[in-house]
């Protein structure tokens, strides 16, 4: 028999999608802002070269979010695929830890409808928040928060936060 691949994935060319990426063992590995930092730049790299468009991010110490539209459907694992083995080559010659395996996998969701991008959106920058790394999602150097107050300002952000409440999307096992 054979076993299929868990999670299972959709690829849809022209879609948004929302990818969350977690550490193996949910180790935290990427509990330095160096560590994040070059995770940041082989996200923004890798997304840039497949020319998908970047929303929204954030980097915890054993998990990341994305928010995304990915033109080729068909090039979503390779472009994961190229960040975490960039990420994990770089590392591990840096911390002299040749073959340590650091993710584990990858969730994705394709984003529909629109209101649905804004919770994404909104739970991507509250994520910091929810586990408690810092008070305010202002305080988090390591989400795109702050580029779009930059961007839009800080109305425009909490307009959004008011009009699209945050859903907690974190993933149950089916054995609980």
């Amino acid at each position: 028999m054979t076993k299929r691949h868990q999670p299972f994935h959709l690829y849809s060319d022209d879609q948004v999608y929302f990818v969350t990426a977690h550490t193996y063992l949910n180790k935290l590995v990427l509990n330095t802002s160096f560590k994040k930092s070059k995770l940041l730049e082989k996200i923004k790299i890798f997304l840039k070269r497949c020319g998908f468009n970047l929303y929204a991010w954030v980097i915890l110490d054993n998990h990341y979010h994305i928010l995304f539209k990915a033109y080729k459907g068909k090039d979503l694992p390779k472009v994961l695929s190229k960040i975490h083995c960039g990420y994990s080559y770089e590392m591990n010659e840096i911390e002299n830890c040749r073959g340590r395996k650091i993710w584990q996998n990858y969730w994705d969701y394709c984003v529909r409808l629109e209101k649905d991008f804004w919770k994404h959106f909104n739970y991507i920058h509250h994520n910091p928040v929810k586990h408690g790394y810092v008070q305010k999602m202002e305080e988090y150097e390591f989400s795109s928060y702050g580029d779009w107050i930059k961007k839009r300002g800080e109305d425009w952000m909490m307009s959004i936060f008011r009009e699209h409440p945050i859903i907690d999307f974190t993933i149950v096992p089916d054995n609980l």
